[in-house]
This record gives structure tokens, C-alpha cells and sequence, in this order.
């Protein structure tokens, strides 16, 4: 076994013990450069982190990004379409991150072409995936040409992640029309880069404001914060960091996937009171 790879068999359940079918969740957006790779790497750190089984899956052929973010790009051995044309066995493509127990990830290929791996190819290998992992939680290409169709193909929830500024808000509706018109899908939403400050100060929309325009379920909110991207170049997500308050954004968001309800308002909180609540993680 080469390094980075993973032996499935002992990730599945153990003889006789029965094991649930995973979730297929896929991390989309209208616009790009709103955070969604970002947020694909958190929240699958955060939901590792919350004892569950997870595989990341970078959708974005040609233009991956996901194993940068996640830190794992010099363990890449194979990639989605090697497994998809039989070239290896998913077993050899999946990449271990060591930082946690139970958490891998599928890269995409970087040199082919979008068009060469298909929605059914991309079921069936998820259609495994879901045998191992609780949540399986693909990164979807931003737009919505064939590379959306075959992140969304598989998919048994669907996250958008958007900024409140007027032409992400714009292409986010676009994808949530086309979700509930075409997959009968009804979406959950990430609105990321919030800053109460600009909201106060009338520069920036509110949560409520967003929430009209959209129209659908809100899952979480993640503050603006300029480490973030720090720790994004660093390859290490932010939800690993306990020093980082952003880091229960993107727990929170997971608890709430996971089918708890947690509130917004205490984490929100503004001025002393809520500088408070982030440093010690209240």
C-alpha cells in the first residue's frame, strides 16, 4: 500500500456489527470565490471531529483545489477518474488525513476535462463511499454546467454557500431555482464572510435580508475573519484550530447537519459581550 492510501476493509463495520447507509452532502454555489471549498474542508474537519466518518470529494476537475485547502496535496497518488476508468481501486485514490481518525479524501483529476467523468460514475463511486463514511461531502465546481450535474447527481443534501453581496446572492438563487425545479431538492444555506460590523453600519445584508431574498433553510453563519484565509494557504482547516473563534461556525454548522438544533444569537453577540463569548468559545 502506498502512502496516503487506505485499507478500506478496516474502515467498514466489524463482522456482524450492522452498519447505516452515509449521507451524500454536496457543497455548491453560484458564484465562485464565496468559500466554498473553504467550507467543505471545515466542516468536514468539524464533523470528524464530532466522532462521525467522513469523505471529502473534490468534484472540480481540472481545477481542484480541496486537497490545497485540506493540506494533502503531496500524498495524492490517484485521482476520481483513475478510479472511474479502472485504472485503481477506490481503496488506492482515497488520501488519509493524518490529523484525524476517521477522514479521507477523493481528489479530482487536475489535468482532464470536466465532461470526462459522468454523473453515473460519480453515483456509483459515492454508491461505495456511503458503505465506509457517515457523510460523504463533495466539492462542487462553482456555475452550473457539467460539473455541477455530476456533484449534484449523487447527492442527498445539498448545501449553498454564499456572501450577502448582490451578484453572489444573485447566482446562489439561480442554483436553488434550478435545484427545486430540476433535482427536487430543497437546499440548505451557508452565508459566509458576515460581519456585523458592515451590517450595523448599513454597508453589508443582514442574515434576515438574505434569508428574504433566498428563501430557503439556514444551516449556518461564518464570520468574517482574515485568519482564516492564513490558515486556508497553510493547508490547515480552521475547525482544527481550537485558538480560532471561527472554528465553532463551522461546528455549528456540522451539529446542525447532524440533525441538532443549535441557535445563531449567542454566537453573534456584538461588542464586549460577544468578544467574550469568542474567546472562550462560549
Amino acid at each position: 500500500m502506498q502512502r496516503g492510501q487506505v485499507d478500506l476493509s478496516r474502515c467498514a463495520a466489524g463482522q456482524g456489527e450492522q452498519r447505516m447507509t452515509g449521507t451524500v452532502i454536496t457543497v455548491t454555489s453560484g458564484k465562485g470565490g464565496v468559500g466554498k471549498t473553504t467550507t467543505t474542508a471545515n466542516l468536514c474537519a468539524a464533523l470528524t471531529q464530532l466522532g462521525q466518518r467522513v469523505v471529502a470529494v473534490d468534484a472540480d476537475v481540472g481545477l481542484r483545489n480541496l486537497d490545497l485547502v485540506m493540506g494533502l496535496e503531496n500524498r495524492i497518488v490517484f485521482d476520481s477518474i483513475d478510479v472511474a476508468e479502472g485504472r485503481c481501486t477506490l481503496q488506492q485514490a482515497l488520501v488519509r488525513d493524518p490529523r484525524a481518525e476517521f477522514l479521507y479524501m477523493l481528489p479530482a483529476a487536475q489535468t482532464r476535462d470536466k465532461t470526462e467523468i459522468t454523473p453515473e460514475q460519480m453515483c456509483a463511486i459515492c454508491k461505495q463511499l456511503v458503505n465506509i463514511a457517515d457523510y460523504v461531502l463533495i466539492d462542487s465546481p462553482a456555475g452550473i454546467e457539467h460539473g455541477f450535474t455530476t456533484a449534484i447527481a449523487p447527492a442527498d443534501r445539498v448545501l449553498i454557500v454564499t456572501t450577502s453581496d448582490v451578484s453572489a446572492l444573485r447566482d446562489a438563487d439561480k442554483v436553488i431555482y434550478l435545484l427545486e425545479r430540476d433535482w427536487h431538492r430543497q437546499p440548505g444555506l451557508v452565508i459566509n464572510r458576515f460581519n456585523q460590523r458592515l451590517v450595523s453600519s448599513g454597508e453589508m445584508r443582514g442574515i434576515d435580508d438574505v434569508l428574504d431574498i433566498l428563501a430557503i433553510d439556514l444551516m449556518g453563519v461564518v464570520p468574517e475573519d482574515e485568519r482564516l484565509m492564513l490558515s486556508t494557504d497553510r493547508g490547515t482547516p480552521a475547525a482544527f484550530d481550537r485558538r480560532m473563534y471561527v472554528r465553532r461556525a463551522y461546528e455549528n454548522i456540522a451539529r446542525r447537519v447532524m440533525g441538532n438544533n443549535v441557535p445563531l444569537t449567542d454566537y453573534y453577540r456584538p461588542g464586549f459581550l460577544g468578544w467574550l463569548a469568542r474567546l472562550f468559545g462560549r
